[in-house]
């Protein structure tokens, strides 16, 4: 089981990007390089490159980095970049990478034989997910700025689970064990799941439903899902496309 502590994920990114920031002077090019600009899949294709997967259609070639940073892992990541007029070599665009960093990212999980055996293995205490342009399914993922409580003194568990509806393959319930750390003070983090087990759309887009333990009660919402690209085909693909989040 995968775990997140108590950090603050979206407060992290922003500390990253002022210390990138540090020595530049307080003008609107250097506030605007404080804030990511874009959520991106770290990838390695076929022949070793590595690249940025910025949504189904959309890759970026970083002309400032040769390897990633977070070494053969394919991880979800906040990005700075800026875009350059560099060869492109045959991804959507070559950009400047200003800052990097990663969250969370993890593989969605099989629902277990019971209701008692999910709440006692991946508990049952609220969480809320928030209607942000990070909260969104692109590229094989379902990425989640999410709050809740906790009192930072022991670790958190969240997970997403698989199966938990078998007439609809794409319904899927996010769980949260607070492992009793539960306090006054809300805070928010970031966390993305690999939703590579769930059956191939087969280029087709899909309603992908989400349900959710809310501090008010329980939750649902729907996301546009396509099972990602393979990496050769997702390299010939240009253009952006958008996809409608929906919370209840």
């Amino acid at each position: 089981m995968k775990t997140f502590r108590p950090a603050f994920a979206l407060m992290g990114a922003l500390l990253l990007a002022s210390t990138f920031q540090s020595c530049l002077d307080d003008d609107n090019d250097s506030i605007s390089i404080r804030y990511p600009n874009a959520l991106v899949t770290v990838k390695t294709s076929t022949d070793n490159a590595f690249y940025l997967q910025l949504d189904d259609k959309t890759t970026l070639l970083p002309t400032n980095l040769k390897k990633s940073p977070f070494g053969e892992k394919e991880v979800r990541a906040l990005l700075n970049f800026t875009e350059t007029n560099e060869e492109s070599k045959g991804y959507s665009k070559a950009v400047y990478v200003n800052w990097i960093d990663s969250i969370l990212t993890k593989p969605a999980v099989p629902t277990l034989s019971t209701t008692e055996e999910n709440d006692a293995k991946y508990g049952t205490d609220p969480i809320e997910i928030v209607k942000d342009w990070v909260t969104i399914a692109e590229d094989g993922y379902l990425t989640l700025r999410f709050s809740t409580l906790w009192g930072g003194q022991k670790t958190h568990f969240i997970n997403l689970l698989t199966g938990v509806n078998p007439e609809n393959p794409y319904e899927v319930e996010l769980r949260h064990n607070a492992n009793g750390d539960i306090a006054d003070r809300r805070g928010e983090a970031l966390v993305a799941f690999n939703l590579k087990d769930l059956p191939d759309t087969e280029g087709k887009t899909v309603k992908l439903k989400i349900n959710w333990q809310s501090f008010s009660g329980k939750k649902s919402a729907e996301f546009n899902f396509c099972s990602r690209a393979t990496t050769e085909t997702a390299n010939m693909l240009h253009g952006e496309t958008e996809f409608v989040t929906s919370l209840e």
